[in-house]
């Protein structure tokens, strides 16, 4: 089982290579699931990224769907008994990566 986060449905749906990694390795040995709040900031964000790119929206929802057999949504009750532990396993590392993930961001829209 992996996780994922709201980037890598965005790279899953705006380029190819996340989408065939994922066809790829997923099946009965490797399963994923994405927060139902992934996939609702996915959705937010989108549009405005298409139209950045000058495509349509137009499929989003149906390819968002689509997705979903790749990417099981998880609703936060299945989860949310254990955000308190993840928090503290991740204390630390996730300042880091977040500062990492800003710079990141940062060059790309150079």
């Amino acid at each position: 089982m992996l996780v994922l986060d709201a980037n890598i449905l965005v790279r899953a749906i705006l380029g190819r290579r996340v989408r065939q990694l994922l066809e790829a390795y997923a099946g009965p040995g490797l399963r994923f699931y994405s927060p139902d709040a992934a996939y609702a900031e996915a959705e937010k964000y989108l549009p405005a990224l298409l139209k950045k790119r000058g495509k349509s929206d137009a499929d989003l929802a149906a390819t968002l769907e689509d997705l979903k057999l790749l990417v099981e949504p998880i609703n936060r009750d299945a989860y949310e008994h254990l955000e308190a532990e993840a928090r503290e396993r991740l204390r630390g590392r996730d300042e880091i990566f977040l500062r990492n993930q800003a710079n990141i961001v940062e060059q790309d829209e150079r």
